[in-house]
């Protein structure tokens, strides 16, 4: 393409690490993230070949993999078509926002485990190398609406785990994410906040001192480009990326419905270790952690 607001394609012979990178980085640009499909074509052709087809018209198959539906794949091409490539990771560098790619020194293994749901490239800013500190984690997630008990639990089980040089994972919201952070660096270990936007959008609006605290002791992470606004069911998407980041997964307050529970969901399809903290008896956040420490007790 030529011209004014051109895109320049990152196409190059596969297996280029430069060009492969800067192909998933516009992939996280254009494709919705964990996208069973394109993963599976990744594992197939590779970033660089899948970024040309969606750019040139080719068709989105390879071997065993079948292409999506006409709609589908035509939003995907119309956004990659329009993508600013150069001004996506030079705005991300502008603001200290680093790619992190599979095959990278600080790319987390045990990400891989998620196979054709995989993050496609991760957004991370912070000064801690994200692959070490998820070496030895736990994440600890809970209700938004977190009781007084709920929060001060979940502080105080952060703050000791972080004394004994352990990572606390959380997704940044209100609540008892916030609590776990706060608890992790008043414990003086790295934290990461695995959030559901882009990492310049400070969601919720009300952390965006915490999340400069998080950036310089620990990181924040996204699967999503700058400029990405949170959307609703961006969050249960994100979920899979804590609980894989992590060996193991702590509730500590959760209600039936809470989206914690997805979390914990996908720690136990992982074969992952899950906990959960005990509450009142009579108080319903205390209901939906109880069928899992059940099934791992």
């Amino acid at each position: 393409m030529d011209g004014e607001g051109a895109v320049t394609s990152p196409v190059a012979e596969p297996g280029d690490p430069s060009r492969e990178a800067v192909a998933r980085a516009c992939l996280t640009a254009a494709v919705p993230p964990a996208d069973p499909f394109v993963g599976s074509l990744l594992a197939e052709r590779g970033a660089a070949a899948v970024w040309h087809a969606l750019l040139s018209g080719e068709p989105l198959s390879a071997g065993s993999v079948h292409g999506p539906d006409p709609a589908r794949a035509e939003l995907w091409r119309e956004r990659a078509a329009t993508l600013d490539t150069e001004n996506l990771i030079t705005s991300a560098a502008d603001l200290g926002v680093r790619l992190v790619t599979p095959g990278d020194p600080e790319w987390p293994a045990q990400l891989d485990q998620l196979a054709e749901h995989r993050p496609y490239a991760l957004w991370v800013r912070g000064a801690h190398d994200l692959r070490n500190a998820c070496l030895r984690s736990v994440a600890m997630v809970g209700s938004r609406a977190a009781s007084g008990y709920g929060a001060h639990v979940a502080g105080e089980l952060a703050c000791a785990l972080a004394e004994r040089s352990w990572c606390v994972v959380s997704g940044g919201a209100y609540g008892i994410d916030a609590a776990s952070h706060r608890g992790a660096l008043a414990g003086g270990a790295p934290t990461v906040a695995v959030l559901a936007c882009g990492l310049d959008m400070n969601y919720p609006s009300g952390h965006e001192n915490l999340f400069g605290d998080i950036a310089v002791r620990g990181a924040l992470v996204s699967e999503h480009p700058l400029g990405t606004r949170p959307a609703r069911h961006g969050f249960l998407v994100r979920n899979r990326l804590i609980a894989a980041l992590t060996p193991g997964t702590v509730v500590v307050e959760a209600g039936r419905r809470s989206g914690a529970l997805n979390t914990a969901k996908h720690s136990l399809q992982l074969c992952r270790s899950l906990m959960a903290v005990p509450g009142p008896v009579f108080w319903g956040a205390a209901l939906g952690p109880v069928p899992f420490a059940l099934d791992v007790a």
